[in-house]
């Protein structure tokens, strides 16, 4: 009788695991259900975000914490805006703070503006035999490098796509009282990978971001010829904006604000101060969310 008695607790013991087994079983289903309802989110952002690896680094963090799938669209800050100007992006994240400022001016942006997510700096990579001389005279000095590079005609590459890096070099040529013309300043017209892999090809002078720099590794042949110039003109600050959601019924604005309000968040700056630093010692972006 007792033997009888022990096999049936154990039946009922095994029965109640069973059951809690596939009650959380159902409940996982139901949340990645939940997750999964949550669509698709559309960010326009600059190609020194993508190029560099960052984005692969974080976004599957992004997705997996909220459930919503992020497209991106890497493209120049200035088309980046333009999409979002024109209800054909969620959120944007870029590198080009006066034109920031006028988006969100112009009201295209919703009522928390543009936020600061991260920096770090540009540098002007030229060919390691140097012909402008940049490296032994204008070491970190932007102004007198480009003046030197418009001087000697050195090959020059420009992104000239309207994004913040090509908005960053017309700066400075415009601080030289230059406009630069003729067979050695060519315009490419591509994204920042695109133009260093030119640059590399052609052993010419480009300015780049330095995360994509860095993680395209083309220092064989190039080489970094001036940079942390002290006047500030080299830095290099990056927002994120959620789009105005009157723009049109298409946008994700939940999820473009779950986006920004991620990507500034203790953690989320962790993960970008952590970028980099086991690969090259130091980080490729500093965050400086407040």
């Amino acid at each position: 009788m007792k033997k009888t008695w022990a096999i049936l607790c154990i039946c009922m013991l095994l029965l109640c695991a069973c059951g809690k087994t596939s009650g959380g079983s159902s409940e996982t289903e139901t949340d990645a259900k939940a997750a999964e309802s949550k669509g698709t989110l559309i960010l326009a952002t600059t190609t020194s975000t993508k190029d560099s690896g960052l984005l692969d680094e974080i976004l599957p963090v992004f997705e997996s914490a909220t459930g919503y799938r992020v497209d991106v669209v890497s493209v120049g800050s200035g088309e980046a805006m333009k999409m979002g100007e024109n209800g054909e992006a969620d959120v944007l994240l870029v590198h080009s703070p006066a034109s920031e400022k006028a988006f969100v001016e112009a009201g295209h942006a919703d009522e928390d503006g543009r936020k600061d997510v991260m920096y770090n700096d540009f540098i002007l990579i030229g060919p390691k035999d140097d012909p402008a001389g940049i490296y032994a005279e204008a070491p970190n000095d932007a102004v007198k490098a480009f003046q030197m590079l418009s001087e000697t005609e050195s090959a020059f590459i420009s992104r000239s796509d309207d994004s913040g890096t090509h908005k960053k070099e017309l700066s400075i040529w415009e601080k030289c009282g230059i406009e630069p013309a003729g067979d050695w300043y060519v315009e490419a017209g591509a994204g920042m990978g695109a133009v260093l892999e030119m640059a590399n090809e052609t052993l010419a002078y480009t300015l780049s971001d330095r995360a994509t720099w860095l993680n395209l590794a083309l220092d064989e042949d190039l080489m970094i010829v001036c940079e942390k110039d002290e006047s500030g003109v080299l830095y290099n600050q990056y927002g994120v904006i959620c789009v105005n959601p009157e723009k049109n019924d298409a946008i994700n604005y939940e999820g473009a604000k779950a986006f920004q309000n991620w990507i500034v968040s203790e953690d989320t700056q962790t993960l970008i101060g952590e970028y980099g630093v086991e690969k090259y010692g130091a980080p490729l972006f500093t965050p400086n969310a407040q």
